[in-house]
C-alpha cells in the first residue's frame, strides 16, 4: 500500500486551481468564443474551458510527468494503474456562458483507479473546496473552515438537487420523480456547486445521470471527506460516473436508493 504525500498533492492541486482561475476569469461575463461540440443537446465549449485545461495540463506535465491526465477538452483514457489527474476545466459551462456563478473547476486525482484527493474551485466567488477521503475543508475569501455534512433523518426533511430534471428520460425520469416527491425541497441548476453545498451541510442529496469521470472525480473526496458519500444508484462504485447519488446522511441514502431502484 503506497504512502501518499497528501499535503504535497493538495498543494499542487491548489496550484492547478490558481492557474485555472487566471485563465478563466478574463472570459467570465465578457465576450468570448463559444462553440457547440455537437449532438442533439446544446453542448458548449468556450475559450475559457480550453485555456483552463491547457494551463493545468502544462503544470502537471512539468511537475509530475509520470502521472497521466484525463480531461474533458483534450481527452485521455481512464487509467487503472498509477496516478491520474482527472480534470474538468469548467464544470457547468452552460452556467458560465449565462453569467451565473455556479460553475467550477474540478481537479481530481486517482491512484490505481480509486479517488484520492479532489478540489472544486469557484473563481468568481473566491471559494475553494478540498477533500482527501478522510477530511475536507473550504476556503472562502481568505478564511478556511472544515467541511461537514449535516444530519438528516428522513428524505422528507431533505433538500434535493439535480442540475437539470429534463436530462432524465423514461424510467430514469420516473425514478427521480419518486425521490423528488418525497423530498422537502428541490433545487435545480447548480452542477458541481450542489455537491459542495452538500459537503458544507446545506443540501442533503444530489441525484444525476450520464456523468463522465471528470464530472465526479474531484467531488467524491470532497463529499466523502466531509462525512457523506457518493455511490451509483444501485449503491455501487461511482468513480467512473454514470448514474450517481450523493448524500450527507446514510438515512437519506437508503431512502433515495430505495426509490430510484424500484
Amino acid at each position: 500500500m503506497p504512502v501518499h504525500d497528501i499535503p504535497r498533492l493538495l498543494s499542487f492541486a491548489d496550484t492547478l486551481a490558481d492557474a485555472a482561475r487566471a485563465a478563466i476569469l478574463p472570459f467570465f461575463r465578457a465576450p468570448h468564443a463559444c462553440n457547440h461540440k455537437g449532438g442533439a443537446l446544446f453542448d458548449p465549449v468556450t475559450e475559457a474551458d480550453q485555456a483552463s485545461e491547457r494551463a493545468m495540463r502544462a503544470l502537471i506535465e512539468r511537475e509530475f510527468p509520470e502521472h497521466s491526465i484525463l480531461g474533458e477538452e483534450y481527452g485521455g483514457e481512464l487509467a487503472s494503474r498509477g496516478y491520474q489527474w482527472i480534470i474538468d476545466p469548467i464544470d457547468g459551462t452552460r452556467a458560465f456562458i449565462s453569467g451565473l456563478p455556479t460553475w467550477g473547476v474540478l481537479i481530481g486525482l486517482y491512484h490505481d483507479g480509486a479517488p484520492l484527493i479532489g478540489v472544486m474551485d469557484q473563481p468568481y466567488l473566491d471559494e475553494r473546496y478540498r477533500g482527501w477521503m478522510d477530511g475536507a475543508n473550504a476556503t472562502a475569501r481568505g478564511e478556511t473552515k472544515p467541511l461537514k455534512t449535516r444530519a438528516c433523518v428522513s428524505l422528507s426533511e431533505a433538500t434535493l438537487s439535480t442540475t437539470d430534471p429534463y436530462l432524465f428520460h423514461g424510467a430514469e425520469a420516473e425514478a427521480f420523480a419518486r425521490v423528488r416527491a418525497a423530498a422537502k425541497l428541490t433545487r435545480y441548476g447548480y452542477d458541481c456547486y450542489a455537491y459542495c453545498m452538500l459537503a458544507a451541510g446545506h443540501i442533503d442529496c444530489v441525484i444525476e445521470n450520464g456523468l463522465k469521470p471528470f464530472d465526479i472525480a474531484a467531488l467524491i473526496p470532497i463529499v466523502t471527506g466531509a462525512g457523506g458519500g457518493i455511490t451509483s444508484w444501485d449503491g455501487g462504485d461511482a468513480s467512473k460516473g454514470g448514474r450517481v447519488l450523493a448524500y450527507g446522511d446514510v438515512s437519506v441514502r437508503d431512502e433515495a436508493t430505495d426509490r430510484v431502484t424500484r
